[in-house]
């Protein structure tokens, strides 16, 4: 039997090879070297692997930061990926141990990975290794060829401009975000927006979020920021977007400035030739997955976040 090496992906050739990996297993989450490079500038600390036999890679991992929680949080965000034809052969549970010995190293005591219902083998996997299902998104897709940019009917006194015209409005969106993020099922902890600083590294200024797509609400009377949506494109991708977030204060919800806004940036990807957006929301997030089915969404396999303990070199294969 072959024995797995496990190494660190550190040169540029590595990082290229982790990412075919990654984006021939997972094509619905794909990853990039430019995605890679931004993640390396915003949370620094993350490792990645790759596995190899007879000196071929045949799996790859990452283990880092969950960036949505403060840096103190017992978990770290991990994932595991094995080409099919390398499966069944001891090197996914090579790389689980390899993730909990860096994990133990950062004084953390548990993981978290994303799996996918289109996938069910990755959950059994983790399932037989004393993970549990942690929360459950329904992801969907909104086709957009053949159609047309959507009439955007904002509410009375409500105005819809960009952060691409408005980038003095920054603080504002932050304000919402902070409110909104603390109101978003799923999990056990709630997500935060973290400072001004983080939330513009993770949500504003990052590569691949089109400013001219991010769309905010105003109340007309004080000029104050009530609403964003924004889109953020898929690593790798020109023709596809994922909804990052859409987001109204809570002394502002149940008037449509969620489903304008929605409708702002589904016209913006129209205009700007995309083929399809995504988007996902926790199986209790009733008002938006609403939302999304007003606009047309149809369902993609369901995403599932894992959570389970840690492992020693004696781990079961």
């Amino acid at each position: 039997m072959s024995v797995v090496d496990i190494r660190p992906a550190t040169s540029d050739q590595d990082l290229a090879t982790l990412v075919e990996i990654f984006n021939t297993t997972t094509p619905d989450d794909p990853s990039s070297i430019d995605e890679i490079r931004w993640s390396d500038r915003t949370y620094p600390g993350t490792l990645r692997l790759l596995a190899e036999v007879d000196g071929r890679a045949v799996g790859a991992a990452t283990v880092g930061r969950i960036h949505m929680y403060p840096p103190e949080h017992p978990g770290l965000w991990a994932s595991i990926v094995v080409l099919p034809a390398d499966r069944r052969a001891g090197t996914g549970a090579a790389l689980l141990v390899a993730l909990s010995v860096h994990a133990r190293g950062a004084g953390k005591t548990e993981l978290q990975l994303r799996a996918s219902e289109a996938r069910p083998e990755g959950i059994a996997f983790l399932a037989h290794r004393g993970f549990t299902e942690l929360e459950r998104s329904r992801m969907v897709r909104l086709e957009l060829a053949g159609h047309v940019p959507p009439d955007v009917r904002m509410p009375t006194g409500i105005a819809l401009t960009t952060l691409a015209a408005r980038a003095d409005l920054i603080g504002g969106v932050h304000a919402v975000a902070v409110e909104a993020f603390a109101d978003i099922p799923g999990g056990d902890d709630p997500i935060a927006a973290g400072d001004l600083a983080e939330f513009r590294a993770r949500d504003v200024d990052r590569p691949g979020v089109p400013h001219e797509a991010f769309m905010i609400a105003l109340d007309v009377a004080t000029d104050d920021v009530v609403g964003y949506a924004s889109l953020i494109m898929i690593p790798g991708s020109t023709t596809v977007a994922w909804h990052d977030m859409t987001a109204v204060l809570r002394a502002w919800r149940g008037r449509g400035i969620a489903v304008a806004l929605k409708r702002a940036t589904i016209g913006w990807a129209i205009r700007n030739d995309l083929t399809a957006l995504d988007t996902g929301n926790d199986e209790d997030n009733g008002p938006m997955r609403a939302v999304n089915a007003r606009l047309g969404y149809q369902p993609l396999p369901d995403e599932v976040t894992m959570r389970g303990p840690l492992f020693g070199a004696k781990m079961a294969p």
